[in-house]
């Protein structure tokens, strides 16, 4: 188990239910999974663009991403259905405990300026997204490769028993998540 998960369940849940009044322990918000997805829309012209990306992506997740295709064909961006036109990668259990405590830690205040991330991108039933300009923040991305190319990536927390945006947020702030004041 690793350490964030065992903060989880010795910590945050009984924080939670008592800053919420939770008489349950089975209606404390918990996180699901972690979904991190790149959008490669220079890939309609360079397939290897799309490789190096699911590379990069494999990398920092360690974990092989599924490729995403079309689903429709729009003829003012060349792009037909069923082609290929990015990468996802969901993380469950183990995985995504390390991967939250990697991104809080080490990943986040490599930013440039940072002064935390965004409280506004909840949705209405309290799943938040992050998105990330630069793959580059993390270390196991190699920055003086050669083929080396800047690409963004959308991270999603997906919750169960979220509710609203407050218990979310507040779950999400006592794992550490650093929220701009």
């Amino acid at each position: 188990m690793t350490a964030l998960a065992e903060k989880y369940k010795t910590e945050i849940i009984p924080a939670m239910k008592e800053k919420f009044a939770i008489n349950n322990v089975m209606a404390v918000p918990v996180l699901d999974k972690i979904v991190i997805n790149m959008g490669v829309g220079e890939a309609i012209g360079d397939i290897k663009l799309l490789d190096k990306a699911a590379e990069d992506l494999g990398k920092i997740t360690g974990q092989r991403p599924t490729i995403r295709r079309a689903k429709k064909a729009i003829s003012n961006f060349k792009l037909r259905e069923d082609m290929p036109v990015g990468c996802k990668v969901t993380l469950r259990r183990q995985h995504m405990y390390e991967f939250l405590d990697r991104l809080v830690n080490v990943v986040l205040p490599r930013i440039r300026d940072f002064n935390g991330v965004s409280k506004k991108a909840f949705d209405r039933e309290g799943n938040y997204t992050l998105g990330i300009k630069d793959q580059s923040i993390f270390p196991e991305i190699d920055v003086t490769a050669r083929d080396f190319r800047n690409q963004g990536m959308d991270i999603s927390f997906v919750f169960k028993n979220g509710g609203n945006r407050e218990k979310t947020r507040e779950l999400l702030t006592l794992m550490g998540m650093p929220f701009a004041k």
